[in-house]
């Protein structure tokens, strides 16, 4: 792909402030859109099974708009068919009126015929799924017959092996997840009419995809913009040129870049928000574009051996100032949130980490904070201090 001449040319300090903008970082929080709107403007809100404060996707709108009640994130991503799961970045949730946006995705599961998991007779337990979900409304795994197989923990059951699939391909949907267990629905009444279609081509799936990833990022690279949805990059190749997206240059990045017009043409203003980052939060889930924007090299440890960590199991990042200042790897022990390991940037950042730290344990019902260790005895005297003259 030849690549146009950029329209315009960002310092890296420009660059950096409008993607903290377009991930929802500067400016004040917007309390009227609330979670929803959070879902909205990100496009995507990865989920995981790991839960240290909170899962994932409940610490995503917490970053950005502070202490929204845990019930009240659950019941805004899943009612009145505001949302669904589906395979986006990773397994995410996903804003319903994006649902003819993924057909080019279920079309081409269709056509690969098959998941990693075989089933013995398809078309008998396809139908026996659909039938269930007709006749009984939305179920999890569990109930239409059992998750497992009974031998080892990866060998699911015919059933849930047809569920997946059937979700792969559209023709069931997850409509919220219970007890962090999918629930299956059918689509029609899952999905509004309105929306409820795979009339859209694979072409105008991708263009709307790679114009949605570079709003919600601001301004990145052909990787970066392709990763948000997880494109191939000669799909990112075939659209971008009608996505609507400017070409631009950045101090500092080696390969072109392209930004939202929007973004460009307004520059970042207001307060930045000082928070602790989930390690799948979209604004550092891509660790090559998070070390070029903010000189920040970080790496989810969860799993890795336990003698071979650094920063800790569940590390989450420090936002603050508009730039990652440290990191700490948080733990509940009764009603004390302890920083099991921190570390800092610079000493100045012992202020912010207190307060990033006091501020997460209200939210999550503790009382106390300890500070159990540092990457020195310095930081942690130093964010201890600061915690006590909170």
């Amino acid at each position: 792909m030849s690549n146009p001449p950029p329209h315009v040319s960002l310092s890296a300090d420009e660059a950096r402030r409008m993607a903290l903008r377009a991930q929802g970082f500067i400016g004040a929080p917007d309390r009227r859109g609330g979670v929803r709107g959070v879902l909205g403007h990100l496009g995507a809100v990865q989920l995981d099974t790991i839960s240290v404060l909170a899962r994932s996707h409940e610490l995503i709108p917490y970053a950005r708009l502070g202490a929204v009640g845990r019930d009240a994130v659950e019941q805004a991503y899943w009612s009145d068919r505001h949302a669904f799961e589906y395979w986006s970045h990773a397994a995410c949730i996903l804003p319903i009126e994006e649902w003819p946006h993924f057909a080019f995705r279920r079309r081409a599961r269709r056509a690969r015929g098959h998941r990693w998991h075989v089933l013995q007779d398809k078309e008998r337990s396809t139908r026996a799924v659909l039938d269930r979900l007709r006749s009984d409304g939305p179920l999890t795994s569990t109930e239409l017959g059992g998750a497992k197989n009974g031998g080892e923990w990866f060998e699911w059951s015919e059933s849930k092996i047809a569920v997946e699939w059937l979700l792969d391909t559209g023709e069931v949907v997850c409509s919220e997840r219970r007890g962090w267990k999918r629930v299956y629905d059918l689509p029609e009444r899952a999905v509004p009419d309105a929306l409820l279609h795979d009339d859209l081509d694979d072409r105008e799936c991708l263009r709307r995809l790679v114009a949605l990833a570079g709003r919600s990022l601001g301004v990145g690279t052909r990787a970066d913009i392709a990763d948000y949805h997880r494109l191939k990059g000669e799909e990112f190749d075939a659209v971008v040129a009608d996505s609507g997206l400017v070409p631009v240059e950045v101090e500092g990045w080696s390969k072109p870049a392209w930004a939202d017009p929007a973004a460009l043409a307004q520059p970042p203003r207001g307060r930045h928000r000082t928070t602790l980052l989930s390690p799948f939060d979209s604004l550092v889930w891509d660790r090559p574009r998070t070390e070029r924007i903010f000189g920040f090299t970080h790496r989810l440890e969860a799993y890795v051996p336990k003698p071979k960590r650094i920063h800790g199991y569940f590390a989450m990042p420090l936002l603050a100032g508009g730039r990652l200042q440290g990191r700490v790897d948080p733990a509940r022990e009764g009603r004390t949130l302890v920083a099991r390991q921190l570390s800092l940037t610079s000493p100045k950042a012992a202020g912010p980490m207190a307060l990033a730290l006091r501020e997460a344990a209200e939210w999550v019902g503790c009382e106390d904070v300890r500070v159990e260790r540092a990457s020195s005895p310095a930081e942690a005297a130093a964010v201890t201090a600061e915690l006590a003259a909170l």
